[in-house]
Formats: C-alpha cells, structure tokens, sequence
C-alpha cells in the first residue's frame, strides 16, 4: 500500500512537502522539501522509512530549500528534470534570492526527462514533464496519486509570469499528460488543498 503525509514545512509560502512510502518495504521518497525540518526527519526515523530520494517537481526555491538538509541527513540523491537543473544551486535562478532567502541546493544525483519510471517498493512511479510553470516541470504520478507540484492547483493551474513560464504550454501540459489519468486521481498540488482529476476537467476555469 502506498501512503503519503503532508507537510507544510515553510508556511509563509504554504508549500507542501510530501512523505510518499510503501507500507510493505517501507522505501520511501521526499517530493519538494521546502525547508530543512528536524521533526519530519525524526519521523522518517521513527517510521523506519528508507528514504532513497528526494524529487523535487521544478527548480524554484520554495520548493528546495530543504534539498540540501535531507541530503546530508539520508545520503539520498536529489531528482529534478534536467531544464531546471542549473536553478538547484543558483539563488537567483531559483528566485530565492527575491524571496529574501538564498537558497543554494547541492546538485542533482540524478535528471529526469521526458517520462520516468522507477518502483517505491512494489509501486509503479512515474514522473511526467510538465512544462509551463518552468521548463522543467514535472509532475508525479502513483497510482491513484498524482503530485503535481505548481502544474496544477485546486481549481487553479500555476503562475506563469516567472522565467520560463509559459500559460498556453501549461495549460498544453495539463490537458495532453495530466487529463489522460483516472478521474478518480487524487491531485496533491503544491500548495493548497487536494482535488481530483474529473474536478478539475469540468471546473477548472483556466481549462474551460
């Protein structure tokens, strides 16, 4: 069975940090730590959770700021798509710079592409780009889960007024690769409440 907690770790920003595990192995993955967090890591310890990999789903700095903490703390690699790769370790790039932070993550163990694939366990993960929001977008999908990072809110879809955003291949990325999941797919955005795939097909006012 796979689990998940939320985790708001930076609340001016209200990003959320997910905990993603199977129950049976208990391997484990990180998705955005927004900050560094000695609580969520005494949890992981307590759990018996092994965590082998922190995704972030794109590069800016409210969504890594804690890269680097539980790096160092799991000796876990770091995952982002290759296009926002250069903001890990750039506080201007990652914008923290304008957000009165310096955010500054080590480098990425590993890049993600096009589409991704790999097991939690006995659980099939994928991760799908979904550029719009940056370039490097991606979201992540395990069944009946979908963490979609700034792609897709609740109702809402991501700004696109940063660098590298761009509205109509976002709206291009929701359409084409989050759409074509299960209606029942529980979304789990980055920031704000949870939703669900046929919600947002038929409600969404960015998509209609």
């Amino acid at each position: 069975m796979i689990k998940y907690e939320t985790h708001v770790l930076l609340p001016g920003y209200e990003t959320n940090t997910y905990l993603v595990w199977d129950t049976e192995s208990l391997e484990a993955m990180l998705i955005d730590p927004s900050a560094p967090s000695q609580a969520l890591r005494d949890e992981i310890i307590a759990k018996n959770l092994k965590l082998n990999r922190i995704i972030n789903t794109h590069g800016h700095g409210d969504h890594i700021g804690g890269n680097e903490y539980f790096h160092k703390e799991f000796k876990c690699p770091i995952g982002i798509h290759n296009f926002d790769s250069e903001m890990l370790y750039s506080s201007t790039l990652n914008l923290s710079y304008f957000m009165s932070m310096d955010v500054q993550s080590p480098i990425a163990g590993f890049l993600l592409n096009e589409v991704n694939e790999f097991y939690l366990g006995s659980y099939l993960v994928k991760i799908i780009h979904t550029p719009g929001h940056t370039r490097g977008g991606v979201v992540i999908y395990t069944e009946p889960y979908l963490f979609s990072g700034d792609t897709l809110f609740y109702l809402d879809v991501g700004r696109t007024d940063l660098p590298g955003g761009d509205m109509k291949q976002l709206i291009e990325s929701i359409k084409n690769k989050i759409f074509t999941l299960p209606d029942e797919t529980i979304v789990l955005p980055g920031h704000g409440p949870s939703s669900n795939i046929k919600k947002e097909k038929y409600n969404n006012p960015y998509i209609n």
